[in-house]
């Protein structure tokens, strides 16, 4: 298959998908703040997550929150996107497929928002990058 199908351009860059992780303390509100990156690339089989749980933040939406189990929620999606024995029922799905789970819609307190795509020379580090500009 030649690279222009696996998203692989003349300029040496990958073409990647991302999208925030949502932290939404109350469904019934739909406050939510940003709390990490998923990030895809197919030519890479790369499907990676980064995550940064702002506390103040969570206990400022909701006082009541279960801090731990939030920080759980993203641990999760850092095991999904890791692959193996982390990945739990998913462990022998492709990126991809894994990838297009986590960021199905679902009425959870760690919620994937739209899928955005770009062009990188390196989609691993991407998703540090995405971290640091979006939700830190």
């Amino acid at each position: 298959m030649s690279d222009r199908f696996l998203g692989t351009g003349a300029t040496g860059q990958d073409v990647y998908e991302y999208a925030l992780l949502r932290v939404v303390p109350r469904i019934e509100r739909g406050e939510c703040f940003n709390a990490g990156v998923l990030v895809y690339s197919r030519s890479r089989a790369l499907v990676a997550a980064r995550t940064h749980l702002d506390e103040a933040k969570l206990l400022a939406l909701d006082p009541g929150a279960d801090v731990a189990g939030v920080r759980a929620a993203l641990r999760a999606v850092e095991g999904v996107c890791a692959g193996g024995e982390a990945a739990g029922q998913a462990a022998h799905d492709d990126a991809g497929r894994r990838f297009r789970w986590l960021v199905a819609p679902r009425s959870t307190v760690v919620q994937a928002g739209p899928v955005h795509t770009g062009l990188t020379a390196d989609p691993a580090a991407e998703a540090a990058r995405l971290l640091d500009l979006l939700v830190k």
